[in-house]
C-alpha cells in the first residue's frame, strides 16, 4: 500500500512538472533513463551476486562459518572478505540482509560492512600513489581495526 502511494506522488509529481515546463522535464526523463541504463548491470548483478549467494551458501554454512556462535573467528572470516572485496554499498547491503535472513551473525555482518567501507586492499595501489604508502598503510590498518570497534558497538546495541 506504501510503494502505491509513493507511485501516485511521483507521477503526480510528474505531471505537474511536465504540465509547468515540458522541455525540462523531458530533459529530465533522458537524462534519469540513461542513468538506469548506467546502473542497471550493477543492480542485475546486485540479484544474481545474492541469488548465487544464498544458492551456494545454504543456512548451516552461514552459521557454521558467520553465525552469532563463531565469536572472534567468523567477524576475522567476514573482516577478510570485506577488506578485500571491491563491492558497493548498495550491492554490499542487500547482501548483508541476506546473510543475515540466512542465519549469520549481526556482529559478523557489521564488521564485514565497516571493513568493506573502510579498508581497501583492492584499491591501495592507487592510494599509494596519490597519498604514500605510509599514509595508505596507516588509514587501512586504522580503519580494520576500528571496523571491530564498530562491530562490537553494533553488537552490544543490538543485542
Amino acid at each position: 500500500m506504501f510503494e502505491k502511494a509513493l507511485y501516485a506522488i511521483a507521477i503526480a509529481a510528474l505531471l505537474v512538472s511536465y504540465k509547468k515546463d515540458r522541455v525540462k522535464t523531458k530533459k529530465a526523463l533522458k537524462k534519469a533513463w540513461k542513468s538506469f541504463v548506467n546502473i542497471f548491470p550493477a543492480f542485475a548483478g546486485v540479484l544474481s551476486l545474492i541469488g548465487l549467494t544464498l544458492t551456494i551458501l545454504s543456512p548451516d554454512i552461514i552459521s557454521r562459518f558467520i553465525g552469532n556462535n563463531t565469536g572472534f573467528i567468523g567477524m576475522f572470516i567476514t573482516s577478510v572478505i570485506g577488506a578485500i572485496t571491491l563491492i558497493p554499498g548498495f550491492i554490499a547491503f542487500p547482501l548483508a540482509s541476506s546473510l543475515l535472513e540466512k542465519g549469520a551473525g549481526i556482529v559478523q555482518i557489521a564488521v564485514f560492512i565497516s571493513t568493506l567501507m573502510m579498508v581497501g586492499i583492492v584499491t591501495a595501489p592507487l592510494e599509494i600513489q596519490y597519498f604514500g604508502r605510509k599514509e595508505t598503510l596507516l588509514r587501512n590498518s586504522l580503519s580494520y581495526i576500528f571496523s571491530f570497534v564498530v562491530a562490537a558497538v553494533i553488537g552490544v546495541i543490538l543485542s
